[in-house]
């Protein structure tokens, strides 16, 4: 492995999926969020921020170094 750590984005789920379209449900699945405030930490790559933008209303981002 390289000595170059790649970058982490954690995202946290604050609002309720009920109710949204599918492919809206899909992009949370997609990010490993289960219910409200569930947190994961994930590969900052431009397949991750698309579905992060998507979904933008139901999550919280932040960079982490």
């Amino acid at each position: 492995m390289s000595d170059k750590q790649t970058p982490k984005v954690r995202v946290r789920l604050v609002r309720s999926i009920n109710g949204r379209l599918k492919s809206h449900k899909a992009c949370v699945r997609g990010l490993g969020l289960r219910r409200i405030n569930h947190t994961r930490e994930l590969n900052d790559t431009p397949q991750v921020r698309g579905m992060i933008r998507k979904v933008s209303y139901m999550v919280e981002c932040e960079e982490i170094n």
